[in-house]
């Protein structure tokens, strides 16, 4: 197979340096010439400029809460000696670095309250460092970790358990595949170098391992996954001297998540017999599946999270892609649906033992907003609400309903100002993911707001191979039926045309990573259909993709060309990178990457953007945007997403002739 631009995947060569470097020099030149981009850039700022609170956490006595003044890079969590107490910082991740690429990515308490690690990254890396602070000094400890991985610190005792790869090769850090995961304890006090290998498993070189202990520290887990779209589930009873793990399910392709622990009892979230999800109880001492008892049935809505709240629990159901919660007793009796604000997005959070539970709700229109929850009176109480610098009772939100090519019913949500018109005219932002099991339910982004302003449309589609009406859902999304997932967005566009909304003229379609792809795709099937493109962060070459880092991990959604001829045909015959056709009229498009991606590689979009140059035979340009010292998205300061969002919103408005 012909691959001229090859080169480019050494990511550290001078060469592609030296492509780099001039590729950002025609883009940046071609942005800053867009009349109101500085105009943009100034509104995004005074929208994003918002206070905005996490769901507070009690962890030892004390409770904590992140909090973002506004335009901070990185959220600040402070601490407080009792609920709705004075706030005092207790870590600042803007401290870390001057430029705000240095990110939080999580942080874990120790069991006996006396130490809190947390987990950084750096430039947009998926590569983790663990470092460990004491609680009540604040003090910052000299434990440090380098190289962990998909994971972070469980805590057992005086130590925590961490997932990592070998170091890898000098110049490779971002590009070189990552094999053998393996699993270490860390004792507190000592060097990485004197951490025990806990587990490993040589003969499954691509697959995730990781630990999770409950907060008793009786039962411990051991999660196998990276071979199917589920996970394996081992079990350990911690209170039996000498235990060994047993293995308790053997099929990858479906989930098997323990969400609480309660004596003997392990609650286990599954899709296992249920391709929308129920929630099945299993006994430590016996934990064979035969043994399991179903204790919250598949019911026609996705189950899609189970919070535990002083003694009850609340189950979250995700029905056309908004969110429905319901209480339920510890035995599983419904007592009632729980009361939100509106249709949207809802996230429960709560302790078995703590009365006290919070949930975050937000929709297109509205952000996020953290509620406490009574569970006895079934009220919601504000605790943080964010004041947004826009009109929120000028835009609407509606939801509809669109045919795809073989006849699936596909929802699609539409926001945009009132009193729009139906003309046939209006400036179109489509958006979809389409993969992975990830569904797109209703969110909020400031980012969006100068575009609805301006009277752009929003529309996000809940496409095939997402999570919206369960694993069905997903799989008729994945492999060899991966084509519904593009023909979904084509009919979304098409939809959008033949019922007014716009015309083939005012339509940008945008998608990042799995999404990224799906642009790719289509408007390599369909330029005629889209004005204008933004493939970001995207896996454009589907022949080699599973070469670098963890793309190999893709396979279930995707399959690989090794597979078979059959496999190998039809990922051709999509792959954006190998459908591109010289002397074709292909949109406007911008593609963004950033040097530190190593989750997909950015030589997807370096060998995707320097052959759609070669073949563009149309006036509109095509331009890569590479971002330095950022990744796939995961802990981007806000300075460096507000300058990219001024680029990319700059970017489809210009060519979709809006004004600003």
């Amino acid at each position: 197979m012909a691959d001229p631009f090859r080169p480019l995947e050494n990511d550290t060569s001078a060469a592609t340096k030296a492509w780099v470097e001039a590729e950002n020099a025609v883009t940046a030149a071609y942005l800053a010439k867009i009349p109101f981009r500085e105009k943009l850039l100034k509104r995004l700022k005074a929208v994003s400029d918002y206070e905005r609170t996490s769901v507070p956490f009690e962890q030892n006595g004390k409770w904590y809460v992140y909090r973002n003044d506004g335009l901070q890079n990185q959220s600040v969590l402070y601490q407080m000696d009792r609920l709705g107490g004075e706030q005092r910082v207790f870590l600042d991740p803007n401290k870390l670095s001057s430029d705000g690429t240095v990110a939080l990515q999580g942080t874990s308490f120790s069991n006996n309250g006396k130490y809190m690690a947390y987990v950084i990254s750096r430039s947009g890396s998926d590569w983790q460092e663990i470092y460990v602070r004491d609680v009540k000094t604040g003090e910052q400890l000299a434990d440090h970790i380098l190289w962990a991985k998909f994971g972070g610190a469980v805590w057992y005792g005086d130590g925590f358990y961490y997932s990592a790869y070998d170091a890898p090769e000098k110049g490779k850090e971002f590009s070189s595949k990552n094999e053998v995961h393996k699993v270490y304890y860390h004792k507190m006090g000592t060097p990485q170098s004197e951490d025990v290998l806990f587990y490993q498993n040589p003969t499954q070189p691509l697959r995730f391992y990781s630990v999770s202990v409950n907060k008793e520290e009786t039962v411990m887990f051991l999660h196998e996954s990276g071979a199917g779209a589920g996970n394996n589930l081992y079990v350990r009873d911690l209170r039996v001297p000498g235990s060994q793990f047993v293995q308790i399910t053997n099929n990858m392709d479906l989930q098997y998540l323990p969400v609480q622990v309660v004596g003997d009892k392990i609650y286990i979230y599954t899709n296992d017999g249920a391709p929308r999800n129920r929630l099945m109880v299993a006994d430590v001492r016996n934990p064979a599946m035969s043994e399991w008892r179903e204790l919250i049935p598949e019911s026609p809505d996705v189950l899609t999270d189970v919070t535990f709240t002083n003694g009850r629990m609340i189950l979250e159901y995700s029905k056309d892609a908004s969110t429905h919660a319901y209480l339920y007793t510890m035995e599983g009796r419904r007592i009632r649906e729980i009361t939100l604000p509106s249709a949207g997005s809802a996230g429960f959070s709560g302790r078995r033992d703590q009365k006290e539970c919070f949930y975050t709700f937000t929709s297109f229109t509205v952000p996020g907003t953290v509620y406490s929850y009574d569970a006895e009176t079934d009220k919601s109480t504000v605790y943080g609400q964010p004041k947004v610098n826009f009109r929120q009772d000028d835009f609407v939100t509606e939801q509809i309903f669109y045919t795809s090519k073989d006849g699936t019913r596909v929802p699609m949500f539409l926001t945009y100002k009132k009193g729009l018109k139906r003309n046939g005219n209006n400036p179109v932002y489509l958006y979809a993911y389409g993969g992975f099991n990830i569904a797109l339910p209703p969110s909020f982004s400031a980012r969006r707001i100068p575009f609805l302003e301006a009277g752009g449309i929003y529309a996000q589609a809940s496409l095939r191979g997402g999570s919206e009406y369960g694993e069905e859902w997903h799989v008729a999304g994945t492999k060899m039926q991966k084509q519904n997932v593009f023909d979904d967005f084509i009919a979304a566009a098409e939809w959008l045309i033949s019922n007014k909304y716009t015309s083939k003229n005012k339509i940008a379609i945008v998608g990042g990573s799995n999404g990224g792809l799906l642009v790719g795709a289509c408007m390599t099937q369909r330029p005629d259909l889209f004005k204008v493109c933004i493939p970001q962060v995207g896996v454009m070459d589907m022949l080699r993709y599973h070469k670098f880092t963890i793309g190999w991990n893709w396979a279930p959604d995707y399959g690989t060309s090794e597979d078979s001829r059959e496999m190998y045909r039809y990922l051709r015959a999509y792959s954006p990178l190998h459908n591109l056709r010289p002397g074709t009229s292909y949109p406007a498009t911008l593609v963004t990457t950033a040097d530190h991606d190593d989750r997909v590689v950015p030589a997807h979009s370096f060998k995707f953007a320097a052959t759609l140059q070669q073949c563009q035979a149309g006036p509109a340009p095509v331009l890569i945007r590479i971002d330095s010292k950022a990744g796939h998205g995961s802990g981007k300061p806000l300075s460096k997403q507000l300058e990219e969002s001024a680029d990319v919103y700059g970017f489809i408005m210009y060519h979709l002739g809006m004004k600003y």
